[in-house]
């Protein structure tokens, strides 16, 4: 059994994502106790499953060793993995929060070493390549997984294959015996920041997402760019494996869409831009992206790296919303229909690969939050100014990396005013 000790003074945070690990340690380093709770087997959220930032196009271990770093040097932050809120009673300065924990079947022995992973032969589907690639049933998720210990996926647990595992670490870190927990902690102030997930591109039928192979989204596309991706960083298609280095980038994909994303997502545009980039770099002249838009969200600091994109002679931009795609039968070549806004010309434009720069939604939306609060008609929670009960980063609206921090760091400030009042009344 896990024990956790919190108490009213305890400001818990739901989220290990980029928001999450800010707003913990904000509080935790002006001297508040926090408790960090995740459900995935690891910290760093989709932001560790980012190639790149931009506009500068650094990598993101930048940011995330810094945290980590933090995290491990702090003593007044507490981490929980594998760790799922289910329901949270109480009001300001008095909250009970219950949680359910799922069995790692690793324990705090473990050095990383991976024997595990490699004595297993039973692979599943690789959620942090969005599925497009395999891994072993014995994992470490990520090179920056937080913390550095490997996974046991439920499936291969009382076979064989978790018996191999077993037998193979010299550590006793493996574990079959562990069980679910329930959890009830208290807190008095809970910052909820359960970030976004990508909106379901197979929901947009003319798009073709579920039928066409060449057809992928921006986050899928993130990953194939990356070096450590399912395909090493080479730009490949689905289909075949041939290099695409003609790609359509389609903008607004679910967002802005009554039927779908009635919300601006914000980020989609300059996400674009950016992997433009990545195909520049992969292939030189021979790149050719055509970005197609209803209109190009780069204010601020951004704008700049707009008018690079605009200047490079290997990018097209098309101001339109392409009514469908199809496929050539032959070489499963995707083909771009639509109207150019700017001629009202028609266009059965063929590309290599198409990604569609897909909305962002609320992982948990508002109706599901285990918690009474106010969310918007996109599922986006409120804060209210009168309870100890705060959303920060993507659960409270569609940020990219900076402003979620930003809004982390709000959060925390404002739980920290509210256990301090607490201590005022205790005393």
């Amino acid at each position: 059994m896990t024990e956790v000790v919190a108490t009213s003074q305890t400001i818990v945070v739901v989220g290990g994502g980029i928001s999450g690990m800010t707003a913990a340690l904000e509080a935790a380093e002006c001297g508040r106790q926090v408790l960090l709770i995740e459900k995935t087997p690891t910290l760093g959220g989709r932001t560790a499953l980012l190639y790149r930032y931009f506009p500068k196009l650094c990598h993101p271990t930048c940011g995330l060793e810094i945290n980590l770093r933090r995290i491990k040097a702090s003593r007044n932050l507490r981490v929980l993995t594998l760790a799922e809120v289910t329901k949270i009673t109480g009001t300001r300065g008095d909250y009970s929060v219950t949680l359910k924990r799922s069995p790692r079947y690793v324990n705090e022995n473990c050095t990383a070493c991976g024997a595990c992973g490699e004595a297993v032969e039973a692979a599943i589907d690789n959620p942090y390549n969005y599925g497009l690639s395999k891994m072993k049933a014995a994992y470490l998720p990520h090179a920056m997984a937080y913390p550095q210990r490997y996974v046991l996926d439920p499936s291969i647990v009382g076979t064989p294959e978790g018996a191999k595992a077993k037998a193979a670490c010299k550590y006793g870190a493996i574990d079959l015996d562990m069980k679910q927990e329930t959890l009830e902690i208290k807190a008095g102030a809970v910052i909820w920041a359960t970030g976004w997930q990508p909106y379901d591109a197979a929901k947009i039928q003319p798009y073709g997402y579920d039928r066409y192979p060449n057809v992928i989204t921006s986050v899928e596309f993130e990953r194939l760019a990356d070096p450590h991706g399912p395909t090493g960083g080479k730009i490949a298609r689905p289909s075949d494996g041939k290099e695409a280095k003609n790609i359509a980038f389609i903008q607004c994909a679910g967002s802005r869409d009554e039927n779908h994303l009635r919300h601006c997502s914000r980020i989609c545009c300059m996400a674009s831009l950016k992997q433009t980039q990545y195909l520049r770099e992969a292939y030189g002249e021979a790149a050719k992206s055509t970005v197609y838009y209803i209109d190009i969200r780069a204010i601020d600091r951004f704008e700049d790296f707009y008018k690079k994109v605009l200047g490079d002679p290997g990018v097209r931009f098309v101001k339109s919303k392409p009514a469908r795609i199809a496929e050539e039968l032959q070489t499963r070549d995707p083909v771009v229909h639509g109207v150019d806004t700017e001629g009202y010309h028609r266009y059965a434009t063929r590309h290599d690969l198409v990604v569609l720069a897909v909305g962002m939604e609320p992982s948990v939306k508002g109706a599901d939050v285990p918690h009474e609060i106010v969310a918007d008609s996109s599922g986006f929670i409120e804060s209210a100014a009168s309870g100890g009960f705060f959303a920060a980063g993507c659960a409270s609206n569609a940020l990219d990396v900076n402003r979620s921090v930003q809004s982390a760091t709000a959060g925390a400030l404002r739980a920290i005013q509210v256990v301090r009042k607490s201590d005022r009344v205790e005393a």
